[in-house]
């Protein structure tokens, strides 16, 4: 016990100087006790994005639910569609997700449904994977006793990770989202990296048009992108953390839905 206590102490320090970093106006007395007592409870970590601060309060994200999940040694979640309240052609999908928190657990459910009027434009066409996430996000919170939102049931901000689309055929010219010579679409290096380090794609995309000085990413020239997914890889490689950071710091406040 005595040596939990300093190892504690650690992360909550850890935790609150990073949450001034990102968010330094939002940082009230009130929000970092929120946040110690988080940290405490559940572990969650500020640097690997596992909650994060929107609107004035706090939002636990899927990855920190699920690496909550991996520390209590969950023994495992089922996932089911509901096609009784789902309309595959009007993209609305309804889940049901059950956590089974031991081998005999009776398990905890939780429902999620998504549909293009309460999904991010970023996602439309993946509201099938929305409605899983939301449902496991329920889940897990009922499971864990977490009070607090997951950003993932916010219908303004859900993400899931970016499509690989198949390349194109090359006509000997390649533009910033092309391949020439049968070198790898930018897109698809891009996409590579942001599975391979585990990274937000909508984070990762506000810093390549922020890197590239352009309004979105597909705006910018091959060059640019090229650059951008060279100084990407090689800040992933060399200081991940502070890439984390970084890329926190794109994370822009949304309405929740009531």
């Amino acid at each position: 016990m005595s040596s939990r206590v300093p190892k504690m102490s650690a992360i909550v320090r850890q935790n609150a100087a990073c949450a001034v970093m990102l968010w330094p106006d939002e940082c009230s007395t009130p929000i970092l006790h929120a946040l110690r007592e988080l940290t405490i409870r559940f572990g969650f970590s500020v640097r690997l994005a596992e909650i994060r601060i929107l609107n004035g309060a706090w939002y636990v994200t899927n990855s920190g639910l699920i690496r909550l999940a991996e520390r209590r040694r969950c023994s495992g979640i089922s996932t089911r569609p509901m096609p009784e309240f789902s309309d595959p052609v009007g993209c609305r999908w309804v889940f049901r997700a059950t956590v089974y928190k031991a081998s005999r657990s009776k398990g905890f459910v939780g429902y999620g449904d998504a549909d293009p009027s309460n999904v991010s434009p970023l996602v439309r066409g993946a509201e099938m994977r929305v409605a899983e996430t939301r449902a496991v996000n329920r889940a897990l919170r009922k499971a864990y006793g977490i009070g607090i939102c997951s950003v993932e049931e916010l219908g303004s901000f859900s993400a899931p990770h970016m499509p690989v689309t198949p390349a194109p055929r090359s006509n000997g010219h390649a533009g910033a989202n092309g391949s020439s010579k049968g070198q790898p679409r930018l897109r698809d290096q891009l996409c590579l990296l942001i599975r391979q380090h585990d990274l937000d794609p909508t984070l990762v995309k506000a810093y390549a048009a922020d890197f590239c000085g352009t309004p979105t990413l597909k705006d910018a020239s091959r060059d640019q992108v090229e650059s951008f997914i060279s100084q990407l890889a090689a800040a992933a490689k060399r200081d991940p953390d502070g890439l984390l950071c970084k890329l926190n710091s794109y994370a822009q406040p949304v309405e929740a839905n009531p």
